[in-house]
């Protein structure tokens, strides 16, 4: 059970998927980790067609008060899109348009994300996607600076 709750710290995903992937894994948590990456990708894919028709709006803007970014986060109901971490996710993907400044979505989707470099803005909501059972998709950011002209 300690690996299960660690697991799940880790990840956010449901008890019952991080308790499969680590049976699957025999323990091993690294193991565990790389299934419910692979499942993630399976699960997104699979939900990639669903109509988005809710979502949120996230905005962040730096303590120097110089750089802002806003990003609207879309999902399929109004019950993920007024949940906590759905905000703080959407909230958390402004504050990357901040720092990183990408040109696309595409871009936005390719870069390293900055709390945690070894996953990507795309993986991140991959494994929302898992979490909440929902397609999750950035559909439009911006990004406003006092120094841009």
């Amino acid at each position: 059970m300690d690996q299960v709750k660690e697991l799940r710290d880790k990840t956010g995903i449901s008890v019952m998927q991080c308790h499969k992937a680590l049976e699957q894994a025999d323990g091993d948590m690294a193991k565990a980790l790389e299934i419910l990456k692979e499942k993630s990708a399976d699960i997104a894919s699979k939900k990639g067609d669903r109509e988005l028709a809710a979502g949120a709006v996230g905005a962040y803007v730096h303590s120097s008060g110089g750089i802002a970014a806003m990003v609207m986060l879309m999902s399929e109901t109004d019950f993920v899109s007024k949940n906590k971490e759905f905000t703080d996710l959407a909230r958390d993907i402004a504050m990357q348009v901040a720092a990183a400044n990408p040109e696309d979505g595409d871009a936005l989707l390719a870069q390293p994300y900055i709390k945690n470099p070894e996953q990507t803005v795309a993986d991140l909501i991959t494994t929302a996607t898992q979490k909440f059972g929902e397609r999750i998709k950035v559909t439009k950011f911006s990004r406003f600076s006092v120094h841009e002209k």
